[in-house]
């Protein structure tokens, strides 16, 4: 089997056994997420506990599950956010070409010099923590990616023959980049949203690790990891659960813009 279905498959196998998760805790974990035994504190993994207790007896497995609600809704929003945002500045930038191609371009490179999970800490610190403005700090972070990978593409495309014509026949610019080109031009961009999903994951993670990210009682598994590392020696399932799970979700994503990615160059 060739490598870029192997990476492809693999892709769609985690990310599908982990939307399958999210989806099932909608409706159903085996423990309430917030309930507390402290007579089960720190229980090992077993057919009652799965994955084990933390040190309020809360089921381990229950807030694994209720979190990956939390990664798989701030991975959407915020690449959403930032690939619409990012691929109509990106579209503008490409069409036009000029100074404000030039203006543009400088203010995606000066945003993209500055680290981003310092942009987000700083951002979450001004405006207050909680999912919003996680979602929207990591959001802004992933603008600029999109915006280069649009623009590139109709650089691209807007000399072709086909462009040309629609020009011709007094098709508006709109229409031409949104009709016309917008389509020719997707797949990197999903490809950069696959990869985006996977680093909204890691940024949401590190932000909730740090205490700045989701708040209690929401479980997140960076905030989790945070919880256990206190514990790591005397319940070591409650810090290898929550970090297994982010490095799958990460993987998972990886795995899938590779195999598009290679999909698209064996079509060109």
């Amino acid at each position: 089997m060739k490598r870029k279905r192997v990476s492809l498959y693999i892709g769609i196998s985690i990310i599908a056994s982990l939307l399958a998760m999210m989806l099932v805790s909608l409706f159903y974990t085996p423990y309430p997420v917030t309930e507390m035994n402290r007579n089960e504190r720190f229980a090992p993994p077993s057919a009652k506990h799965p994955l084990g207790t933390d040190n309020f007896g809360r089921d381990v497995l229950s807030r694994i599950m209720k979190g990956s609600q939390t990664a798989f809704l701030v991975g959407l929003i915020a690449v959403s956010v930032g690939g619409i945002f990012g691929v109509i500045i990106g579209a503008i930038a490409g069409y036009f070409g000029g100074i404000l191609d030039e203006f543009i371009m400088r203010l995606m490179d000066a945003m993209m010099a500055f680290p981003g999970i310092l942009f987000a800490l700083m951002f979450v610190s001004i405006f207050g923590v909680g999912i919003r403005n996680t979602i929207i700090a990591i959001g802004i972070m992933s603008i600029p990616s999109f915006a280069r990978i649009t623009r590139s593409g109709f650089i691209q495309h807007k000399e072709f023959e086909y462009v040309k014509n629609a020009r011709v026949k007094g098709v508006s610019n709109l229409r031409i980049m949104f009709s016309h080109i917008f389509p020719n031009v997707l797949s990197p961009i999903i490809v950069a949203a696959s990869m985006g999903f996977s680093s909204a994951v890691l940024s949401e993670a590190a932000l909730s690790y740090l205490g700045l990210g989701i708040q209690p009682p929401d479980p997140s598994w960076g905030r989790m990891l945070n919880e256990s590392q206190s514990f790591i020696a005397l319940s070591p399932w409650y810090t290898i659960a929550p970090g297994v799970f982010i490095t799958l979700i990460v993987l998972g994503f990886n795995f899938l813009g590779d195999g598009i990615a290679d999909l698209q160059d064996r079509q060109q």
